[in-house]
């Protein structure tokens, strides 16, 4: 019972402390409807979810910190425009996804990564690598800026949907392409459909065949995750089309339905 009610009193203050910031909080709004116009998968959104995403980037913006490195000048509409695309994630699901973690770091292009790792033989290496996006587990999500305004085309590039479905698939311990799923959603065919297309998408990698999603998705199943949920906001027709189990999926998964939106607007 005292473990009912504590749990029931922290849900009040969390309650009460988002209302809180909510009614302090000042948005500019000019930089706000720019962001907002930049993209499509916002722009197609009911005024009520426009809403609430924006509660969501208030709340986002006051619990993690967004900051520069490598000499880039990071103004306040580049802080949104980042906390936008990672909040659309959890329009509706709940700033708690996001938990463990307090920082976003941002450089002005392409950052070198440097890390080990032991090879099959027991051979130790090291390895520097220049990357768009990182994800730590428990840690920092790293963006590049120039990779983050490349968003879009014909691939549904998005390096901040990625990196930050990244940290929705961490929270059960190292990225592995199985998030942990809501009430209801059934383990078995999550893993049917990402099994099965996965092992799809590769064969087509290698067979060099068409594609309309980044290839980058055939590295491992946690990459096939983050590149389908980048498609999934950005060009959600095509992965409805491609792999409509995995739609399906995504759409359980993040509770919203893209291509039913972008197929309203148009």
């Amino acid at each position: 019972m005292a473990a009912v009610t504590g749990a029931l009193s922290m849900a009040w203050f969390t309650r009460w402390r988002r209302a809180r910031i909510l009614r302090r909080s000042t948005v500019d709004e000019r930089a706000w409807q720019r962001v907002v116009e930049r993209y499509a998968f916002i722009r197609s959104l009911s005024p009520a979810d426009r809403a609430r995403l924006r509660d969501w980037v208030v709340l986002f913006l006051d619990s993690k910190s967004i900051v520069a490195a490598g000499g880039l000048d990071l103004t306040e509409e580049m802080r949104l425009s980042i906390a936008v695309q990672a909040c659309v994630l959890i329009l509706n699901l709940d700033l708690d996804y996001y938990r463990d973690w307090v920082e976003v770091i941002v450089y002005p292009g392409e950052f070198v990564a440097e890390y080990e790792y032991m090879d099959e033989f027991g051979i130790a290496h090291r390895v520097e690598e220049p990357m768009s996006g990182e994800s730590w587990l428990a840690g920092p999500v790293i963006l590049s800026w120039e990779d983050a305004t490349l968003r879009g085309g014909e691939h549904g590039y998005n390096v901040v949907i990625h990196e930050f479905a990244h940290k929705l698939d961490m929270l059960n311990g190292d990225a592995n392409g199985f998030p942990p799923l809501h009430a209801g959603m059934d383990r078995a065919e999550w893993s049917g459909a990402f099994g099965e297309a996965y092992e799809d998408f590769k064969g087509r990698v290698q067979a060099g065949a068409p594609l309309a999603i980044d290839p980058y998705a055939a590295e491992t199943p946690a990459e096939f995750f983050a590149v389908l949920s980048e498609a999934f906001f950005e060009i959600p027709d095509k992965v409805r089309a491609g792999y409509p189990r995995v739609y399906d999926q995504l759409a359980a998964f993040y509770r919203q339905d893209p291509a039913a939106r972008s197929g309203a607007r148009q």
